[in-house]
């Protein structure tokens, strides 16, 4: 006869496991559930990070949901693995029904430790425009995380960023609706795999900011957002539902911000109505971290602790990040009957599905000699290197002064306050290994070219994203003796590389008041466009590469400068890519996922504005100095013969656009060919036009390729007055070409019949 619990015997269901054990479990037990222990305090560890079994008991003994951030703690790969698996036996062993603990981790661009794997930022991945590399990417994360012991990732961010001034623009895949869905649809496959449960090479994403949270007034973060209902369905929610309904994205953090009035963790229809009700969410909500206190300390809508755990429990917050300041009251809430114990029951048991879906109650431990072997290692280089090259975009190019020939080069000068630093952006790990700009362009040319080296000027003095407050500023005239020297150092040369741009700390989430990020002005920081000034004037051709984690308004480095990249942040593999870019071993392909407005004062500065908005400026052009979905290449790309394959179709009938794409330049490369439509008259104002389709081609020399897209009823329709998701009858511009601006496109009218 067998006696083992049924939730412990993985022959029944999860939902009878979950059921079993759910009636097992007191109160006490039921509440710890919906708890969290921040590990990076060190409440599991000693000042070494080794396991400290003695601080281990004192906390939560009845058990406990989750666990935060081990990773932070800067160990080993095969250090972190043991350190998770001790953990985990104290929860198996030591509590009353071993109910073992999640362990949940930052991956925004690669698991958020020492000695994982770093790719580019978000922001940068947006602009490779290349779904099936951003799963291959997020896969890759997701088993370096797993591998670990780590089971959950806050990640990916589907905010559509439509705020240049916001410092965690860096986080995000951009300003487009649609191509912020398919990146984070991309994402989450990478992370969970397509699997009901998830194995041991995947883990469970969570789509962040819920909702409308890079778009806070003012650019500052955690500002509110006043937008309409119709804003709202139509870009900013859009990506979660994508992730949830194509990728079954398993957890979602509600945003700091408050909508129209209404802080997201408490808002109910937000949480329950649109996410549950209309979506079908089966997966769990985790706050943001503290952001359930705020409600009481930042929000006052809340009087105290106990009353904010009520707000956000009921809401639909089903677990607290990343420590219990308010939800132990729970217990409480539940005896005095203010919260059912039936509600209670079904939060429970959605958290513990999970854990039997990841398997933790029949497989709890991990391989830490295996973790040491994978995690970071050589082998994930070339996939790094592949993101990397591909992210760097191409602004401008006079007289194909790029590719750079290596036998018509003696001496190089690589100048810049960003040419020998490490540049990941925010949320990163330490990564076994990284390579400068500098560092890349010695290794790329070797004894072939001399290469000269000079700082030029700081941006700001040193300082570390996450432990540094106060952002000290270069000094000018320290500055001053550092261009004396980069103009000694460039006269010398016969080309410039110059380096410049922002770092982690002028563009950088800020999280209170001392720790600030956001900024009121896009223009580079310090003395840099001095530094451009001197450099051009030795009469030197110049190159520069940008390093920034927003758009930046560089109106000088774009009028007087012959060549421009755009690097964004790339990744451990940083050097290789930039030299492979700038020596043609790689024909770059990126294509802007965010507008760069010409200043401030040119906000809001996205593509997809309304038909009435962009009237002009006195005085200054309206446009953006670059455009969404704009990128150069090495070579040239001819579009023709634009073909609607019908120019009428009826409601529910769909129809296919195509395009000839041919590379008519001198080197084989990339090209994203991107399909806007515009509804041409309309109940409610539509947008001048609205990306609904893309796709990545490669060419050699002389090839032609056709592109078919297909025109649907759902790429037609819209949210109207009565927030209803409708197609109305009427002609449509359906444009095709290389970026967002009416110069770049193909454009014919396809009419909609009405029936």
């Amino acid at each position: 006869m067998n006696n083992t619990a049924i939730y412990k015997d993985n022959t029944f269901s999860i939902s009878e496991r979950v059921k079993d054990l759910l009636s097992k479990m007191t109160l006490d037990e039921k509440v710890a559930e919906t708890l969290c222990i921040y590990a990076k305090k060190g409440n599991f560890q000693d000042a070494q990070g080794n396991y400290d079994p003695e601080k281990a008991k004192k906390l939560f003994f009845t058990g406990a949901g989750r666990i935060a951030e081990v990773g932070f703690v800067e160990n080993s790969a095969k250090k972190m693995a043991e350190l998770t698996n001790k953990i985990q036996k104290f929860y198996i062993e030591e509590t009353r029904l071993g109910i073992p603990v999640i362990f949940h981790e930052e991956c925004l661009h690669g698991q958020m430790v020492q000695d994982a794997t770093c790719f580019p930022q978000p922001i940068a991945l947006a602009g490779t425009w290349n779904t099936d590399l951003i799963e291959k990417v997020f896969s890759l994360v997701a088993h370096e995380t797993r591998s670990r012991g780590g089971h959950h990732a806050l990640t990916p961010v589907a905010d559509v960023a439509r705020e240049p001034r916001w410092g965690r623009v860096e986080e995000t895949y951009g300003e487009d609706t649609f191509l912020v869905s398919e990146m984070v649809v991309a994402a989450v496959k990478g992370f969970q795999g397509s699997s009901e449960t998830i194995d041991n090479k995947h883990i469970i994403a969570t789509l962040k900011h819920f909702v409308a949270h890079a778009q806070p007034e003012g650019g500052s973060n955690c500002a509110p957002v006043n937008v309409s209902e119709s804003v709202l369905r139509e870009v900013f929610l859009p990506p979660f539902k994508a992730a949830i309904q194509k990728a079954n994205a398993m957890s979602v953090m509600a945003s700091y911000n408050e909508v129209n009035g209404l802080p997201s963790h408490k808002n109910k229809w937000l949480l329950q109505n649109v996410l549950r009700d209309e979506w079908n969410f089966k997966g769990f909500v985790v706050s943001d971290y503290y952001a359930v206190k705020q409600l009481e300390e930042r929000h006052l809508v809340a009087k105290d602790e106990k009353e904010a755990a009520f707000q956000s429990f009921t809401a639909g917050i089903d677990t607290e990040l990343p420590l219990d300041e308010c939800y132990s009251n729970l217990k409480e809430l539940v005896q005095e009957k203010r919260i059912s114990e039936d509600k209670l029951n079904e939060t429970v048991s959605r958290l513990l599905e999970y854990k039997f879906r990841l398997g933790l109650f029949d497989n709890p431990y991990v391989d830490a000699a295996f973790a040491e072997e994978f995690a970071g290692s050589a082998k994930h280089r070339p996939l790094a290197l592949k993101a990397a090259s591909e992210a760097i975009t191409l602004l401008k190019n006079e007289n194909n002064l790029l590719p750079l020939t290596k036998n018509k080069i003696k001496k190089l000068a690589v100048i810049g306050p960003n040419a020998n630093e490490i540049l990941l952006g925010g949320y990163s790990g330490k990564p076994k290994y990284y390579t400068s700009v500098l560092d890349g362009i010695k290794e790329k040319v070797g004894q072939e070219i001399e290469i000269l080296y000079a700082q030029g000027c700081e941006i700001t003095k040193p300082g570390d994203w996450e432990a540094t407050d106060k952002v000290i500023l270069s000094k000018k005239k320290e500055d001053k003796l550092k261009i004396a020297e980069a103009v000694k150092t460039a006269e010398q040369s016969d080309v410039i590389i110059l380096s410049i741009g922002g770092n982690e700390l002028t563009s950088r989430e800020a999280w209170n008041e001392k720790h600030l990020g956001d900024r009121t002005n896009l223009e580079l920081v310090g003395s840099q466009n001095k530094l451009v000034k001197t450099m051009l004037e030795t009469g030197k051709p110049v190159v520069v590469c940008l390093f920034n984690g927003r758009p930046l308004s560089i109106n000088y480095v774009n009028e007087n400068v012959t060549a421009i990249l755009e690097c964004w942040y790339l990744g451990q593999e940083t050097g290789g890519a930039v030299a492979d870019v700038l020596f043609g071993d790689f024909n770059p392909c990126g294509k802007l996922p965010i507008s760069f407005p010409r200043s401030v004062g040119h906000i809001p500065a996205y593509y997809n504005h309304k038909p009435n908005d962009r009237r002009g400026y006195l005085f200054d052009d309206v446009s953006p100095l670059f455009a969404f979905g704009y990128g150069l290449s090495y070579t040239k790309f001819e579009y023709s013969k634009l073909n609607l394959e019908k120019k009428e179709i009826e409601p529910n009938e769909t129809t296919k656009i195509s395009v000839k794409v041919k590379n008519i330049g001198n080197f084989a490369g990339h090209e994203v060919v991107q399909m806007y439509i515009r509804d041409c008259v309309s109940s409610v104002t539509r947008p001048v036009k609205e990306l609904k389709a893309f796709q990545k081609i490669y060419l050699e020399i002389g090839e032609t390729q056709t592109v078919t897209f297909e025109i649907t009823p759902e790429k037609l329709s819209f949210w109207n007055a009565e927030m209803n998701f409708v197609t109305e009858a009427g002609e449509f511009e359906i444009m095709i070409g290389s970026s967002s601006r009416d110069t770049d496109l193909q454009k014919t009218i396809m009419n909609l019949l009405n029936i």
